[in-house]
């Protein structure tokens, strides 16, 4: 139940970090993965990783920032491989700043990334998906979905919501057959978060978690090819976090 061969996976914001992580792993569980960004040179690098293992892939980049980048993406998978079975929303950016400095640009290009691009990618992917036979969709949401943090307040502002696109997309699209989920990492230290995580926040973080140390992006691929295949057929509208506690360890 949990092998994917002969599906296709999209992973938006796949080359590095979680999504990377991610999209090797639905490689290794037997999935055609198309692992996109906006690096070409990224882009490059995990296709050939995807390829090694012995699966087939397309070298396409993709900026959320743009909706027709996003129709663009689907257009071309389609074209390669005549469907997507799954789809993965892992693109993210964040900033640390104080709220009062952070810019109109800063916080729309974060919204923009963060939800309004997994909005997008499920639009663009959707409208295909649901002529499909199979089809599955799994958001990357966050531990800022639940819980605030300082001086990231419009990461937090997008990633709460990414909670609530989940449930109602679930609401809408279950009657099409879409298994809509999402995963809410604790802390995993990737490019996108370790200049924070290597602060004295960081170790406040740390005491933080009750599964010391923090967690490892490999450590989320379980839950993803779970929610991608065929086991999670009656699963959806979920959100699987891997919480911190909410107080410091004595």
């Amino acid at each position: 139940m949990y092998i994917l061969n002969q599906k296709c996976a999209v992973v938006v914001g796949g080359t590095s970090g979680i999504g990377r992580a991610i999209a090797i792993g639905l490689a290794r569980a037997g999935a055609d993965v198309v692992s996109t960004s906006r690096s070409m040179n990224a882009v490059e690098t995990v296709a050939g990783e995807i390829e090694a293992i012995g699966c087939s892939t397309l070298r396409h980049t993709s900026d959320m920032l743009d909706q027709k980048s996003a129709h663009c993406l689907h257009e071309s998978v389609l074209a390669s491989f005549g469907r997507a079975d799954i789809l993965v929303n892992s693109a993210g950016i964040t900033k640390k700043m104080k709220t009062l400095e952070c810019s109109d640009e800063d916080w729309n290009n974060t919204m923009v990334v963060n939800l309004t691009g997994t909005l997008r990618a499920g639009q663009s992917f959707g409208v295909s998906m649901i002529r499909q036979n199979y089809r599955r969709i799994v958001k990357i949401a966050s531990l800022s979905t639940f819980v605030a943090f300082h001086e990231i307040a419009a990461y937090g502002a997008s990633k709460a919501p990414v909670g609530a696109l989940t449930c109602s997309l679930e609401v809408e699209w279950a009657g099409k057959g879409i298994c809509l989920n999402a995963i809410a990492p604790g802390i995993i230290p990737t490019e996108l978060n370790r200049s924070i995580l290597e602060t004295s926040r960081g170790q406040e973080l740390l005491l933080r978690t009750p599964m010391r140390p923090f967690g490892v992006a490999e450590e989320l691929v379980g839950a993803a090819v779970y929610l991608a295949s065929d086991a999670s057929s009656f699963t959806t509208g979920q959100i699987f976090g891997s919480m911190s506690d909410s107080q410091p360890v004595e």
